[in-house]
Formats: structure tokens, C-alpha cells, sequence
């Protein structure tokens, strides 16, 4: 019999570090199994899962930009993903060759900020497309205060804001950011390959944390200018291992193991 797999789709996918992650945690575990990437243009996507369908060894895959909301249109919803998050990050097989979709990026961008209290306090987030709306799901759950959100269509991020019952208020990218306690990039500006976040970090407090989800480069520009203030940062790694982990025990059924994430981050970085 053919051996398992599960895969990360997107475009553009060559990239992605989800194949390391997933890999490094098959080989401890002793799992037979695989996860690669698969390039699927906007188009293609249709036509990617109908083939997905049938076929009994792919478990699933992990979705990126740009089908994180579009994807939510071809497969199953039990978990009404639609109407709370807005996108999709991981689409499973099941036996009867349903497809159902859910998220794990709202749990692990949570993740690395969960032990900080940030009750009531004001958040800054750029960006409003799929990655945004789980970072947003997961603030309105830790009760943050005001957010400001910046994004180049203000009707889409204003939208965004009310949908997660969050008040605050939307500005253009460029606009001066606000004195708040915790910025998340969670666009894709500043990736390689993509256009620069140009951003000036002089308004935070000294105590403010910089998160940015990108994680190639690891260091961003964003997480550079951070670092030279001496702000704490939490960088693109930690959400994609974080999510990946839940993706992974969904995909192969096995908990991966966690107590060597400095041994896989090292492997993510060299």
C-alpha cells in the first residue's frame, strides 16, 4: 500500500518550510509518511480538489495564500469556519472521500502570546486577507482592546473589524501607527519576493511586542527595526509550527513532538 501523505498548496509554494516541520516530525515519530508542496494557481484550484478526492492515500493539505478563502467554496464546513474565521488553512480527507475544512492558524498564532495579558490594551494588525482574519478571531478572543487596522481597502478591513465584534478603526498603509501594545503583520508585505512593509516603529512604548507572521526571511525588516529598539518580537516560526502541530495530529494522528522544537528550529534556520 502506498504510504500517506498530506501536502501545502499555494502560489506561490516553493518557499514554504512546511515540508521541514512536518518532515522532521514524521522521522522522530517513526511515522511512514510524507508531506510535500504542491504549486496550485488560482484557476486550478477546482480541479485540484476534485482530484483530491479520490485519492485514498492524501490525508489533506495546509492552504496559503491565495486560496485560504476561496478554498472555503469547494469543500465542507462542520465546524461553521465560514461564519467565525473566514478562511480556511487545512483541508482533510475523509474515509468516505468527503472534504471537510478548518482552521489552525487563529490557535497557532495564540499560541506564543497566550501568557501576556492583553486585556483591554490597544493592538495595531496590517493586512486584512486569510492569515488576518485568524489573527483577528484569536485577539477578539484574548480581549484586546482598540484595533487599528491597515489595509489598502478600507471597506473590506472595516468589514473585518465588525464581523469579529472588535471596535477600533481602519487606516491606509503608510499612516502612522498609534502608541499601541502589540503590532502583528499579517499581511504579506515584507516576504521575500514581496513588496517591503514600510513602517516606522518610533510611536510604540518600550514595552510593546512586534509579531510578524512571515518567517521567510525569518528576520524581517519589521522584526530588524524591532529588534534595534530592544522591543520584544515573536517571529513567522512560531505561528507556522504552531498551527503546523495541529494541522499534523489532523493529518497522521499522532501528537508531534514538541519538546523538540529548538532541535527543528534549528533545522528551519540552516
Amino acid at each position: 500500500m502506498t504510504s500517506p501523505f498530506a501536502e501545502v498548496i499555494g502560489d506561490p509554494i516553493a518557499h514554504s518550510k512546511s515540508p521541514i516541520i512536518h518532515g522532521f516530525w514524521l522521522d522522530q515519530l517513526g511515522i511512514d509518511g510524507s508531506y510535500r508542496t504542491h504549486r496550485v494557481a488560482v484557476e486550478e484550484l477546482p480541479a485540484y480538489i476534485v482530484a483530491r478526492r479520490d485519492e485514498a492515500t492524501w490525508r489533506g493539505c495546509n492552504v496559503t495564500i491565495p486560496h485560504k478563502v476561496s478554498v472555503m467554496a469547494q469543500v465542507d464546513d462542520p465546524g461553521n469556519v465560514r461564519g467565525t474565521i473566514g478562511a480556511m488553512n487545512t483541508v482533510l480527507r475523509q474515509p468516505d472521500g468527503s472534504l471537510i475544512g478548518t482552521n489552525t492558524d487563529a490557535a497557532g498564532f495564540a499560541a506564543p502570546i497566550a501568557g501576556i495579558d492583553l486585556d483591554g490594551r490597544p493592538v495595531a494588525v496590517i493586512g486584512a486577507g486569510g492569515a488576518a482574519r485568524a489573527v483577528l478571531f484569536a485577539l477578539a478572543r484574548l480581549g484586546v482592546g482598540p484595533v487599528t487596522l491597515y489595509n489598502r481597502t478600507p471597506l473590506k478591513a472595516a468589514a473585518l473589524l465588525s464581523m469579529f465584534g472588535l471596535k477600533g478603526e481602519v487606516k491606509p498603509l503608510g499612516a502612522p501607527l498609534p502608541p499601541v501594545a502589540l503590532l502583528v503583520n499579517s499581511s504579506a508585505l515584507g516576504m521575500t519576493g514581496q513588496p517591503a512593509l514600510d513602517i516606522d516603529l518610533a510611536p510604540l512604548p518600550d514595552d510593546a511586542i512586534v509579531y510578524d507572521v512571515v518567517y521567510a526571511p525569518l528576520e524581517t525588516a519589521l522584526l530588524a527595526q524591532a529588534h534595534q529598539r530592544g522591543l520584544d518580537t515573536v517571529d513567522g516560526l512560531d505561528m507556522l509550527i504552531g498551527q503546523a502541530a495541529l494541522a499534523f495530529e489532523l493529518f497522521f494522528g499522532a501528537e508531534p513532538p514538541r519538546d523538540r522544537d529548538d532541535a527543528l528550529r534549528v533545522l528551519l534556520t540552516t
